[in-house]
């Protein structure tokens, strides 16, 4: 019996995958690509455990082919830093049998190519139109010759060419008033075990820890329906990253530690080392990712003192004339030796990030 013939339009993620899921399945399969060469659109791609193991089924180890770096947490931050929700990509990994992983959207692509034979993708290929009046459609394409199929798999994209064709009344895409933003980043000095979304007002931040150590960067604005900036950049560091927060403007606690102003002298030097140096070329690229590190670098010391502090002044400010007095026999009864070890991680917690 003849081998069934299958061709595929588009060498994205979806048609890449399909193109194995039928050659697994024995069916010999054409991958036509308008592209000249396998397309690198796109930055980061989230893999979570259903895609994983989807992909396990056809025989594809996505961990193994891109990299199996996987985020210790991940979560919603509110607009200050703080978690709203956060999970041990652990216990989903007890849950669900693998942890979700991220990875660049150009090696995933590249490693599903890699599982077809070389023949099996045709670049340069631009499909026009499928003809399957005669019952056995045929695939016509731009320059080269017609394809014969038993089946054909339209992977062709948002835009789908096929898709135009085929449902002409088909009213498009609607813009839901929300546009994006995305790149990754060279970060080798940050360290950032989290995959996390931030949620302000009207717009959000994610940072993305990928496979191969780079860092996927996303962001939303809700603005009016064919806005364009025309630096894209700019807008960024407008919208998200051109200010940082020190001492009381970022983390004001009461004074009854004696350290306000401590603090914004440490949030001060953190910051300037974390920054690249003022005669670098590449200063501009590199200040957000700066900081994001000044952030996670400051976030839990500044808050843990925050929260002490107030203790402290609830402690001093007691009423209650026997609630007191056993406080005051307490600290007294404090060998100085201990009561100055209590203050070491006070004192001693400064570190600059290495």
């Amino acid at each position: 019996m003849p081998e069934r013939q299958a061709v595929v339009v588009g060498a994205g993620i979806g048609g890449l995958t399909a193109a194995i899921a039928l050659h697994r399945r024995g069916w010999h399969v054409t991958v036509c690509e308008r592209a000249p060469e396998l397309p690198i659109t796109g930055a980061g791609i989230g893999l979570a455990p259903n895609a994983l193991r989807a992909l396990g089924t056809i025989g594809i180890d996505a961990a193994h082919a891109v990299g199996s770096a996987v985020p210790a947490t991940m979560g919603l931050r509110r607009s200050d830093g703080r978690w709203l929700t956060r999970t041990d990509t652990a216990d989903m990994a007890a849950r669900y049998g693998v942890p979700p992983i991220a990875v660049p959207r150009s090696a995933l692509t590249a490693a599903l190519a890699a599982a077809l034979p070389p023949e099996a993708i045709r670049y340069g290929t631009a499909v026009t139109a499928v003809d399957d009046a005669a019952g056995r459609p045929t695939v016509r394409t731009a320059d080269g010759p017609d394809l014969s199929a038993d089946l054909v798999v339209a992977a062709d994209g948002i835009h789908s060419p096929l898709r135009r064709v085929y449902f002409p009344a088909h009213p498009g895409l609607h813009y839901i008033g929300e546009t994006a933003w995305r790149t990754i980043v060279d970060a080798p000095d940050l360290r950032i075990p989290a995959m996390s979304e931030t949620w302000g007002r009207g717009e959000r931040f994610g940072v993305t820890p990928l496979s191969d150590g780079r860092y996927y960067l996303y962001a939303t604005a809700i603005v009016p329906v064919g806005t364009r900036s025309a630096d894209p950049r700019a807008e960024l560091r407008r919208r998200f990253g051109s200010i940082a927060w020190v001492g009381d403007a970022a983390h004001a606690m009461a004074p009854n530690l004696g350290q306000g102003g401590c603090q914004a002298i440490e949030d001060a030097v953190v910051l300037a080392h974390l920054l690249p140096a003022g005669d670098g070329d590449d200063g501009s690229d590199s200040v957000p990712a700066a900081l994001v590190a000044y952030t996670a670098a400051r976030r839990d010391r500044t808050d843990a003192l925050r929260v002490r502090a107030r203790r402290a002044g609830r402690l001093g400010s007691l009423r209650n004339p026997l609630v007191a007095a056993a406080r005051d026999l307490a600290i007294r009864a404090t060998p100085a030796r201990l009561a100055l070890r209590g203050m070491d991680d006070l004192f001693n917690g400064f570190r600059l990030p290495g």
